[in-house]
């Protein structure tokens, strides 16, 4: 029997008695908008069945624009906290190139005992908590997102963190986007900042180290956000348009992987309709699906 339950005051949602491909898209998709991030239990999905349960939602990227994927699976990110590297910053997937994704989905594989848990966070939620002079202020900043800053830190085992690093930032992407964006599919803003945006344009690094700061701190408040805990088997897969996430570095050296595929996303817009724009490297077209928008 199909069981759907609220699990978050402000996101989420937990699915168990289904298969995730038997779930009506309409419905499903439905679910992901209001939601904004979906947990389904025991979904015991293989990687052909991850990869054809994200098509539901759209033409699929590559696994990332620098970092290598699965062997002999170009779409699929292996997460392995194994190799000593954390993704334990707030972020927004891929936000560094022209058109991030727009959905993230994650499959547990191997999870610790303790530990490894999945923060997620609603930014449309955290727009709507600013105080409206600081709504104001922030529907008009844009930030620069790159790939070349320190979010890749070292974990337990941090011997290959300098050539991950290397590897992260073999090619440099620079993209100025919209601080509030307007999701394509539901009208809501959100705040779309998040680990890779780095500087606001138009302002000194210190000034916007203190903006992004005071921004992220609505994102990041407790009742904005849900926890997952991860079994074996899990599939959860949130709106990368109007989410953040974090994987909390809590669990030592314990052994936790797990597969991500993300679905291709557009070209994202500000409250006034203007689009984010490139200002270094190509629009990763080798990653993402090209679209007219981004031409």
């Amino acid at each position: 029997m199909t069981e759907i339950r609220r699990i978050g005051g402000r996101i989420g949602a937990e699915i168990t008695g289904v298969d995730p491909h038997a779930l009506p898209f309409d419905e499903l998709n439905g679910l992901l908008l209001e939601h904004k991030a979906l947990v389904f239990r025991g979904a015991g999905l293989d990687e052909d069945g991850q990869l054809r349960f994200a098509a539901r939602f759209g033409e699929l990227t590559g696994a990332h624009p620098t970092v290598p994927s699965v062997h002999g699976r170009p779409q699929i990110l292996p997460v392995d906290g194994d190799e000593g590297i954390r993704s334990n910053v707030w972020h927004t997937d891929v936000t560094f190139v022209l058109t991030p994704p727009a959905v993230s989905t994650l499959r547990a594989l191997v999870v610790p005992p303790y530990g490894g848990h999945t923060l997620i966070a609603n930014s449309a939620a955290a727009y709507r908590d600013l105080p409206g002079p600081l709504r104001e202020f922030a529907d008009r900043l844009w930030a620069v997102h790159t790939n070349d800053y320190d979010y890749v830190r070292p974990g337990p085992t941090a011997a290959g963190a300098e050539e991950y690093r290397r590897v992260f930032t073999s090619t440099r992407y620079r993209t100025a986007h919209p601080v509030v964006r307007v999701h394509p599919g539901t009208g809501e803003p959100g705040l779309f900042i998040g680990g890779f945006a780095q500087q606001i344009v138009g302002l000194s690094n210190t000034e916007s180290r203190d903006i992004l700061r005071l921004l992220q701190a609505y994102v990041t408040r407790p009742e904005n956000l849900l926890r997952v805990q991860w079994n074996p088997g899990d599939l959860v897969v949130f709106d990368n348009r109007i989410t953040q996430h974090y994987a909390p570095d809590d669990y030592g050296d314990l052994p936790r992987v797990l597969h991500r595929v993300t679905v291709a996303g557009d070209v994202p817009a500000g409250v006034t309709g203007e689009r984010s724009r490139i200002i270094e490297g190509d629009p990763a077209t080798h990653y993402t699906p090209a679209l007219s928008a981004a031409s």
